[in-house]
């Protein structure tokens, strides 16, 4: 059967439903009163970000210019602009237009790109298990209010998650979605009761090969009426788990193969049991995805009451460079036709060939840090200086002298997956990254 597809943007912009906390705004492990200079410093820092003055003569910079990324998006028909976005004059934003250059690309829907074909591959399982069952949601608005993202699946007012370190706020009620689970409230209201929904994610994290900020995650969702488990001998929670379980092993054959498997006991604030699933593959144990039986405060919040349910979520990208072998998560983003040509629909696993042999080039920044310096804020200003031309960012060395201050040295690592850098560009972004390193995160280079 062909799959059901909705592809209706709930809305370009979310107003805002509940209001950021705060207490434990930028850290997990203290608390902050609205007026602390430490949370002013980091609104400032956050806002710093995005484009200021330019760097001195003769400097040349890699920065997506502010001209080159306002051409207004599409995201399910609806525009959104990059004044929606990136908001220069607000304190609370923090969307660098590195960031907003990637909003509508929608890898996922490219059926012969590698996430695109894993996304069907995934689509073909559950509509041959479950025929007519699963209606399939690939073109809903990244920008959603902070309820819908964390009130909505119940994420502690005191989680990491909320900080400006590790979400992307358009305003203190708005953010860019952190995971896919920020519809579901919304799509169970309207009354859904077996969902998959796919989109690009954001969050700001390390520079590696495996880490980028913006990736895509598919959520998975199926509701369960008493007369659904009524006779099995079971209770709700039971029967649920048990069907996703046997769902999910399912899922893990269909991609991997016949593969040994085991189930991880874990803990998410909006499932309980909860579970990880691992396969043996390669040679080593690699976690799939994550899933539970739906904890019974969401579903009595949007009309589900007497009801259970069960839910999961995985990563494309993280299955993706295990099943096509692919070693650097910024491939995905290549229009390189020698990465491109290499996938076609409906093709799973094809082993990706490597095109690059470029070698990297390594370059260090030492500076004094600040109470309100954190590494993720350092990727953000290196990335907005590189761009995908920087592969690593990497901690080397870090002493606190007898004055009580603290140095870090960060070794990072430039290469292009397509071509040579010269040893000009080089000096250029590193200087650029030193300026911008002392100047937004006001800190002192050594």
């Amino acid at each position: 059967m062909r799959p059901l597809i909705r592809t209706a943007c709930l809305r370009a912009r979310v107003r805002a439903m509940a209001t950021l906390p705060t207490t434990a705004a930028f850290s997990s492990t203290r608390t902050l009163s609205p007026s602390s200079p430490s949370r002013a410093r980091r609104l400032l820092l956050a806002a710093s970000f995005l484009p200021s003055a330019p760097p001195p003569a003769g400097a040349r910079t890699f920065r997506t210019s502010a001209a080159a990324a306002a051409a207004p998006v599409e995201v399910g028909g609806v525009k959104i602009a990059r004044e929606d976005v990136v908001k220069e004059d607000d304190p609370t934003n923090n969307v660098p237009d590195t960031i907003f250059s990637k909003i509508g690309l929608q890898l996922h829907r490219r059926d012969n790109h590698p996430l695109g074909i894993l996304k069907n591959t995934i689509f073909d399982y559950f509509d041959k298990s479950f025929p007519g069952k699963f209606v399939k949601f690939d073109d809903l608005c990244p920008l959603v209010s902070t309820k819908q993202n964390f009130d909505d699946v119940l994420v502690p007012a005191d989680h990491v998650s909320r900080s400006y370190n590790d979400t992307y706020y358009v305003d203190s009620q708005t953010v860019l979605r952190c995971h896919t689970s920020a519809h579901q409230a919304e799509l169970l209201r309207e009354g859904h009761t077996h969902f998959l929904v796919i989109g690009d994610v954001y969050r700001r994290d390390s520079i590696d090969s495996t880490h980028y900020p913006v990736f895509h995650q598919m959520e998975g969702f199926r509701v369960f009426s008493p007369d659904d488990w009524s006779g099995s001998g079971m209770d709700g929670t039971a029967y649920a788990a048990t069907d996703l379980k046997k769902t999910l092993e399912g899922l893990a054959t269909h991609l991997f193969g016949a593969v040994e498997m085991r189930w991880v006991d874990t803990y998410f604030p909006f499932t309980n049991p909860s579970f990880e699933l691992e396969i043996y593959f390669q040679g080593d144990w690699l976690e799939v995805l994550g899933c539970g039986v739906t904890v019974q405060e969401i579903l009595k919040s949007n009309g589900r009451t007497d009801h259970v349910a069960w839910a999961f979520g995985l990563g494309l990208e993280r299955l993706a460079m295990v099943l096509f072998d692919i070693p650097d998560i910024r491939l995905f983003w290549s229009n390189d036709q020698r990465f491109t040509s290499q996938f076609s629909k409906g093709k799973l696993g094809i082993k990706f060939k490597p095109f690059s042999k470029f070698p990297p080039c390594y370059k260090d920044v030492s500076f004094w840090i600040n109470d309100a310096f954190t590494e993720n804020n350092l990727c953000e200003v290196v990335r907005g200086i590189a761009g995908d031309l920087v592969e690593e960012v990497k901690l080397i060395d870090n002493f606190t002298n007898k004055k009580g201050m603290t140095s870090h040295c960060y070794r990072i690592a430039y290469r292009s997956m397509e071509r040579s850098l010269t040893d000009e560009e080089i000096n250029d972004m590193q200087w650029n990254v030193r300026e911008a390193v002392k100047s937004k995160l006001e800190v002192e280079l050594r």
